[in-house]
């Protein structure tokens, strides 16, 4: 048994240390907008916040969590839509959608941490995988968020 501070509630889960925390997430404490994409860290479809900092939640064990801050979509927004959700339906980003969470998680440590990137910033840190290609969308969103106004901690 161990405890997870997930979206600000200490939840107590009966898993193994090496669990990744996709499966805590979506199989033990039922949040299943980290999608399961790859497995191996490549695609950031499982993307979520450790710390304020975008991690892969298939590449992290359980075991490697205690005390540290677990923020995922479901955790983002405390009322309503989150400034970037709203960007992405005003931008139309998603098509399929399926990588939405994962890419969404990733702009918000993004802009935690630089609340004005660049073409060359957004390249660094996003390297989120969508096979819609909506990356022109996502870049749109990203502009618009740092022209209204800097970043804020999730």
């Amino acid at each position: 048994m161990m405890n997870l501070n997930v979206n600000g509630k200490v939840q107590a889960v009966a898993v193994e240390p090496e669990m990744p925390l996709l499966w805590v997430l979506r199989d033990h404490l039922g949040l299943l907008g980290t999608k399961y994409g790859c497995g191996i860290s490549a695609c950031g479809s499982c993307t979520v916040l450790i710390d304020g900092e975008a991690a892969r939640a298939c590449a992290v064990r359980a075991g490697e969590l205690a005390g540290r801050k677990i923020v995922t979509i479901e955790g983002l927004a405390t009322n309503g839509l989150h400034r970037i959700q709203q960007a992405w339906i005003d931008h139309e980003v998603p098509q399929c959608g399926y990588c939405q969470t994962g890419l969404i998680m990733s702009v918000a440590a993004l802009l935690a941490k630089n609340p004005q990137p660049t073409d060359a910033d957004i390249d660094r840190s996003i390297t989120n995988l969508c096979r819609c290609g909506t990356y022109a969308r996502v870049r749109a969103a990203i502009h618009a968020l740092a022209k209204a106004g800097g970043g804020e901690r999730p």
